[in-house]
């Protein structure tokens, strides 16, 4: 049941999923014979969330496409194995395979009703409304359907997305279903990503039913632009393994800009963020009147004191430093935008930089699009969404009702910068690709956890820039850019936030215990 790896990065929209198919039944392969396979799986994989089936009555909401159809194939299958079914068909009028299936489905005595009001009667309800492609509003008396099931506390199991949902924006088409479990047929569609869909999707799976490679190939091409986060993408891209010489200035120095007097917490955090990812060398420049009290609880950095204002901010770096001995800056977290000249004296650096927080808003208070395209480095911005706003208006306010990703996409194309628009589903840009995380949780939505990331990624892109790891033994290719390094970061940040929840619960990962977490759960990643 475990669908192929190969086709997990994959996302598609409705148009793709659309020429896809297309090329799979122009091939030979029968409409009928596809929706036989793919019911049939799915009616294994509901049997097995759902459970044993003496005693359970399911009810099926069957639409009048082909989604109603793999519903009432599913309803026959189910039926076989035991379960009570009943049907209720809200349009009189169906595609003919999907009347025939109900045609049948009533010859072996299964029930079919007459309202919703049946459903909500049941066990479980399957959602087989709506798939891929639903492009309008739902409207009465079927969203009046819709809303009296969500108000029941009944598992929906929704086939390919939950209906109501927009295949590629994930907006909701005036209502929708509420899902516990989704799932997704043949390849990831673009609108389980957005995080407009997140509170009607569930637990969302993928149901593989054999597309061949060529035919994917065809229509996203061998490398497609843009792809979904997998755990097998981000273990490649890791330095986990190392030669057995290596020593400590071959696996990247990164200097850490950060910190104030009043957010002496969040260098302490990117610092512990930094130290997780395994780079040799970390500096961390901080006000002088908080070296000493960070560098207890950092002792493995270089603490370097800087001068600093009346309000306790970083007013300058000190004259001795050369910005060209490190592989990597990161500056921004807890530092106050008061001081611009801090800013252009780490953009004219010849090395990578990463802005996050008030390194962001020191960028917004000049000209990005002016500024950005002219390094000869790479950078690397990590803006939410109002931070984005702020540092591109222009394309915030072109992008903002179309899909998640496209303004991050837009802003790396015109800046050149590597793009991590942060939010429940990040998006990681650059000119050419455009990726979306798709594990996360809300216990990350706590001041400080964006600072861990900061480190941590600021580590990677370090020893990224200083070295050429030895490939892990999960990787095909190995590719030693500042974007893979960015793409790990954002997976290994999740998985932390994820496995300290799942130990301490959603309101225990306070960032002091997610920079914690890091190296236990990628350590239990590689276990599993």
């Amino acid at each position: 049941m475990s669908p192929r790896p190969d086709i997990e990065p994959f996302l598609v929209t409705a148009e793709q999923m659309q020429q896809i198919e297309a090329r799979i039944f122009a091939a030979g392969m029968p409409v009928a014979a596809l929706m036989e396979k793919v019911a049939g799986r799915l009616s294994q994989w509901f049997a097995q969330r759902h459970g044993k089936a003496r005693g359970k009555k399911i009810g099926v909401l069957a639409g009048p496409g082909h989604n109603g159809g793999d519903a009432l194939v599913m309803a026959r299958e189910l039926h076989y194995l035991g379960y009570e079914l009943c049907v209720y068909q809200p349009f009189a009028k169906c595609k003919p395979l999907t009347a025939q299936h109900a045609q049948y489905a009533k010859s072996l005595g299964i029930a079919f009703v007459e309202s919703v009001q049946g459903l909500i009667a049941c066990d479980a309800i399957i959602d087989g409304g709506f798939g891929f492609g639903l492009t309008r509003e739902i409207t009465h008396p079927l969203a009046g359907d819709i809303e009296a099931i969500n108000q029941q506390p009944i598992p929906v199991f929704s086939i390919d997305l939950p209906s109501g949902i927009h295949t590629d924006s994930g907006q909701v088409l005036g209502v929708a279903i509420r899902a516990k479990h989704t799932a997704c047929l043949g390849l990831w569609k673009r609108g389980l990503m957005q995080a407009s869909a997140l509170a009607y999707l569930g637990k969302c799976e993928l149901i593989d039913f054999d597309i061949p490679l060529a035919d994917i190939a065809a229509v996203l091409g061998t490398t497609p632009a843009v792809q979904r986060l997998t755990r097998q993408v981000a273990l490649a891209h890791l330095p986990l393994n190392r030669a057995p010489s290596t020593h400590k200035y071959q696996v990247g120095h990164l200097l850490l800009i950060a910190g104030s007097k009043q957010y002496a917490g969040a260098a302490l955090l990117a610092g512990q963020g930094a130290i997780a990812s395994g780079v040799g060398m970390l500096t961390l420049a901080v006000p002088e009147s908080i070296r000493l009290a960070i560098l207890a609880a950092l002792p493995g950095a270089l603490l370097m004191g800087c001068p600093e204002t009346a309000d306790g901010a970083i007013a300058q770096l000190p004259s001795r430093i050369d910005l060209d001995q490190y592989d990597a800056i990161a500056l921004g977290p807890g530092l106050t935008p008061s001081v611009p000249d801090l800013l252009l004296q780490v953009l004219n650096a010849d090395c990578p930089v990463l802005l996050d927080a008030d390194g962001l808003n020191l960028l917004a208070q000049q000209h990005p699009l002016q500024i950005l395209p002219s390094r000869s480095a790479p950078t690397i911005l990590t803006p939410h969404t109002g931070e984005f706003k702020r540092l591109f208006p222009d394309i915030h306010h072109q992008y903002v009702q179309d899909l998640a990703g496209e303004s991050a996409l837009a802003a790396a194309q015109a800046s050149g910068a590597i793009i991590l628009l942060k939010g429940p589903r990040s998006a990681i840009a650059t000119p050419n690709s455009l990726w979306f995380n798709p594990d996360s949780t809300p216990a990350l939505a706590r001041g400080g956890s964006g600072d861990v990331l900061t480190g941590l990624m600021g580590g990677l892109g370090a020893i990224a820039a200083s070295s050429q790891p030895t490939p892990h033994p999960l990787a095909q290719t190995c590719s030693k850019t500042l974007a893979d390094s960015v793409l790990s970061a954002v997976w290994w940040h999740s998985q932390a936030a994820l496995y300290a929840s799942h130990h301490r619960s959603v309101l225990g990962v306070d960032p002091l215990h997610l920079a914690q977490a890091l190296n236990p759960a990628l350590q239990h990643v590689l276990n599993t």
